[in-house]
């Protein structure tokens, strides 16, 4: 049978998911294609992510949004990291920065350096060469054209939503108030050829996106993509989250994660509000006791009370059947410990620009686009289990479990590596670069015993002097920033009546 050009697009759901889809396609393929969006007020959205990763900052170009309306619009902040809080053993803190450290050569990253030095007496923290991490430590930031500095957002992701749903609509994506409750399939081939709302009404299409979140509608219930489960390496399948009044007099540029007895907390400061939540395992606490220690390590009153989310770690086998192709929680979900979920979305809506199937749903397209996707979902899990796996804490059955669990290969290879040679050698294509996988570990109090001897070719006083005057320069430079809170009232601030009616 030959494939059906595609013109018409429906995405089933909204929320995140849905309108970052619907703005992407609009953005930049909208005369090309008639696109309708599908959601119901019936079914709440969960949404998820209100902190991101600096990939976010090309997505948004590519969108064609301004910096300053963005973040005025959304209440957002700066994130220049995340600072991870008990995870090696109580009362432990270091930051994952998104920053560069030092300056690599093409024979080996900068750390060998720093492990060169430690070996013949330098006391000197590697933090001490990382600009955006003593910035995140300082609460500073600022940027300009002219800036190389790395960061990423927090959001209200309600109000991501809506002001993308707003652009969206200004470019002629057509929307639709209705609950899905049925899908007509092709009878021969079982391509997706209408859903059916609750009014009777069928939306037809050619390409079809679920967005349904965790129902994944289309994708599972409909079209029996398959799931695989990740829980036996990551434990968490629960989550509860606030939003609490927060003490604007400081906003620290970073989010908090904060490990407890069988999970962690999550804290994520916009410039109206916090967003909280705990993280957990079932398998070793209740939904009782996990509501109980997040409501005891609040700041600020509840302002916001969401629901109970309920997960299985993992992802869909194939996150495009047949002419459809899941974006968001319905293609699968990784705990927001490195605050993945907005990238995976975005990276996911990126791969279907570069792949539209213009004429027709053919099986190379098909297949490569699931290779990709399976790819990007594993490389970002081990990374995660990483935080899990690297632990010396023994205080509970959820922390000696995580510490004593076998993992996949691929992260046992590069831990061995790292451990035995100080060497870290990630995919090209991996979202998390050498220095992500460097502070983790190192914070993590993973240590090498072997490094590069490249530094060698400088006498150990030369070696001392170029980190120590690295680190004075960092000093210096963060030292003449405006304070993270100055900057967003000078850059992006709410205005007066907007703002009172955020309180």
């Amino acid at each position: 049978m030959k494939p059906q050009t595609v013109k018409k697009v429906v995405i089933a759901g909204g929320g995140t998911a849905g309108w970052i889809a619907a703005a992407a396609l609009s953005q930049q393929l909208g005369p090309l294609l008639d696109i309708t969006l599908i959601e119901s007020e019936q079914i709440p959205t969960v949404g998820v992510g209100e902190a991101t990763f600096p990939t976010v900052l090309a997505f948004h170009r590519l969108l064609g949004l301004d910096e300053r309306e963005f973040l005025r619009v959304t209440r957002g902040s700066i994130k220049l990291g995340i600072s991870f809080e008990n995870w090696a053993r109580r009362g432990d803190r270091y930051i994952h920065s998104f920053g560069v450290i030092g300056r690599s050569t093409f024979l080996g990253d900068f750390h060998h350096y720093w492990l060169a030095a430690r070996q013949s007496g330098y006391d000197g923290d590697l933090d001490d060469c990382c600009f955006e991490l003593q910035a995140a430590k300082h609460h500073r930031f600022f940027t300009n054209e002219n800036s190389r500095i790395n960061y990423a957002y927090h959001f209200d992701a309600a109000l991501y939503a809506r002001y993308l749903r707003q652009r969206s609509e200004a470019k002629g994506v057509k929307h639709v108030e209705g609950k899905i409750v049925d899908v007509v399939q092709h009878p021969e081939t079982g391509f997706i050829q209408a859903v059916v709302l609750e009014s009777g009404q069928h939306i037809e299409g050619d390409f079809f996106i679920d967005c349904t979140g965790f129902r994944a509608l289309l994708i599972e219930q409909t079209l029996k993509a398959g799931y695989v489960d990740w829980s036996r390496w990551l434990r968490n399948d629960r989550a509860i989250a606030l939003q609490t009044d927060y003490p604007l007099d400081d906003i620290p540029p970073y989010t908090r994660a904060i490990a407890h007895q069988a999970g962690w907390q999550w804290k994520i400061p916009l410039q109206h509000r916090q967003g909280t939540g705990h993280v957990y395992s079932t398998a070793y606490t209740t939904d009782e006791e996990a509501r109980r220690v997040l409501m005891e390590n609040l700041e600020g009153k509840v302002r916001v009370e969401l629901r109970l989310l309920k997960f299985v770690p993992g992802r869909r086998r194939n996150v495009w059947v047949k002419n459809c192709v899941a974006i968001g929680l319905s293609s699968g979900f990784i705990e927001p410990l490195e605050s993945t979920s907005i990238h995976i979305i975005q990276a996911g809506v990126a791969r279907l620009l570069r792949m539209f199937p213009f004429t027709g749903c053919v099986e190379s397209l098909v297949r490569e686009y699931n290779r990709e996707t399976e790819l990007e979902y594993e490389r970002i899990r081990d990374f995660i289990i990483l935080h899990y796996k690297a632990t010396e804490r023994d205080d509970t059955p959820y922390w000696r479990d995580c510490r004593d669990m076998e993992v996949p290969d691929t992260l046992a290879h590069r831990l061995e590596l790292f451990r035995e040679t100080g060497l870290i050698f990630p995919d090209p294509r991996d979202l998390f670069r050498v220095e992500s996988w460097l502070q983790v570990m190192l914070g993590q109090r993973v240590y090498p015993t072997g490094y590069h001897h490249m530094p060698h070719m400088l006498k150990p006083e030369e070696l001392r002097t170029m980190l120590q005057t690295l680190g004075k320069n960092i000093r210096a430079a963060v030292a003449k920033m405006p304070t993270h809170k100055q900057f967003l009232e000078q850059y992006c601030a709410v205005p007066d009546e907007e703002a009172a009616a955020d309180s």
